[in-house]
């Protein structure tokens, strides 16, 4: 019978593993009085997760199709497959960040590690680095170089505000840096910055430009070679909708003149790019060497949700956040709520932020939005906390139904929770 001794193989092992497992349970039970500490109660029954609507800043709903690429068989992180599955990945981040860039890849970790991974490798001890500070992203940025030793310097606009390129080559002449950072989606703020004529203001004042777009990729345009950025990274949990834990990042031929002939190593082994460069295949060496095992399964959900928006197209998505999002604040403003960025072209298509109801807490609000709609939104961070709402719709829950179940929920949250007549 075709298959059946397929089939016979796979009834063996179930029963082979039930087996094992009575026997692990008996073994358990005659030694779990003479354990100091006994296997926690909570850990011994089932955990039921429940459904709820990720319309915070993030992370964003996973459909089922990558949910279902997550729950493939396990490979090894140097198998063929997998390394074919990261050739694709490489392919779908230069599409997503339109670049041909040969080091793109995407580390292993969440946005933070891409953060750490670019200003880790592209600056030195003493080396002058501007962070541009208009939310929560450009001061861990600030952060972080301060850790390394860089010399930090800092232009600052208040949250809701972005930067004129004039501003910023006056800050260019100033300090002199050998690195620009900039948050292309302030998700903290719903700040979304322009891009246009800064790579070309950093490279005529010998700096390289890294571009923080989390938030904002896959949700609104960004050019990576015609912009001139030299460093760009995302995160898989936003517009991608895949889980957390893998962030794709790619360095320009100029970046990695910088990062390939430091005077000093990188301070942590993990990201240092030689290595991780050599273990995508990037970096034109015929044999990669092991440096960490990278997320199997996490590249498995990356590389369908980059499918996904290689299917969508790049210039649809773009136009459906554009739409979604405008949909979103004109029924904002229809129910008398005020949005937190004033200019229009200056709103974060992915992440709104919404002035916090006057008279209203902000905590009882979202805590009721959860509890009687399963809808995730959240408060503030760092500059605006307690100024604002926000609000993601990013990738699948991009939508005109999200919209509206969200507009619902606020209705009903402002009609049931306190409202102070201070």
């Amino acid at each position: 019978v075709p298959g059946h001794d397929f089939e016979r193989r796979g009834w063996v092992q179930r029963q082979l593993a039930a087996s094992i497992l009575l026997q692990s349970h008996t073994l358990s039970d005659r030694n779990m009085a003479s354990l100091p500490i006994p296997p926690p109660a909570c850990l011994l029954k089932p955990y039921a997760v429940p459904y709820r609507y990720m319309l915070g800043p993030g992370p964003s709903n996973v459909p089922p199709r990558i949910l279902a690429a997550g729950a493939q068989s396990m490979l090894g992180h140097m198998h063929a497959e997998t390394l074919e599955i990261m050739s694709h990945i490489t392919s779908g981040i230069q599409y997503a960040f339109q670049t041909q860039n040969e080091v793109t890849l995407a580390v292993s970790g969440p946005g933070h590690a891409a953060m750490e991974c670019a200003l880790f490798n592209s600056l030195e001890p003493g080396e002058s680095v501007l962070i541009a500070v208009n939310g929560i992203w450009g001061e861990r940025a600030a952060e972080i170089a301060e850790r390394i030793g860089a010399k930090v310097n800092t232009i600052v606009q208040a949250a809701g505000g972005y930067f004129t390129n004039q501003e910023i080559e006056q800050a260019l002449v100033k300090y002199k840096p050998v690195l620009l950072f900039l948050c292309h989606g302030e998700s903290s703020t719903g700040v979304l910055h322009p891009l246009d004529g800064i790579g070309d203001l950093c490279h005529k004042h010998n700096c390289l430009f890294l571009v923080d777009s989390v938030a904002a990729l896959g949700g609104t345009p960004v050019y990576m070679d015609k912009q001139g950025i030299d460093i760009l990274y995302t995160g898989s949990q936003k517009v991608l909708n895949a889980p957390p834990g893998t962030a794709p990042i790619s360095f320009s031929e100029r970046a990695c003149q910088k990062a390939f002939n430091r005077k000093s190593k990188p301070v942590s082994y993990f990201l240092d790019l030689s290595w991780l460069a050599n273990y995508w295949g990037c970096d034109g060496k015929a044999m990669r060497i092991y440096h960490h095992t990278g997320p199997v399964t996490g590249f498995f959900t990356l590389r369908e949700a980059l499918c996904i928006l290689a299917e969508t197209g790049l210039e649809n998505s773009w136009k459906r956040h554009k739409e979604v999002a405008e949909y979103f604040h004109k029924g904002l403003e229809d129910m008398g709520l005020k949005l937190f960025v004033s200019e229009k072209k200056a709103r974060l298509p992915t992440v709104t932020t919404i002035v916090s109801p006057p008279g209203y807490d902000w905590k009882e609000i979202t805590a009721y939005i959860m509890k009687n709609h399963h809808i995730e939104i959240s408060g503030g961070l760092g500059p605006s906390v307690g100024m604002v709402l926000r609000v993601g719709l990013m990738g699948c829950n991009s939508s005109k139904p999200n919209v509206d179940m969200v507009l619902a929920a606020l209705a009903d949250a402002l009609k049931h929770c306190h409202k102070s007549r201070v």
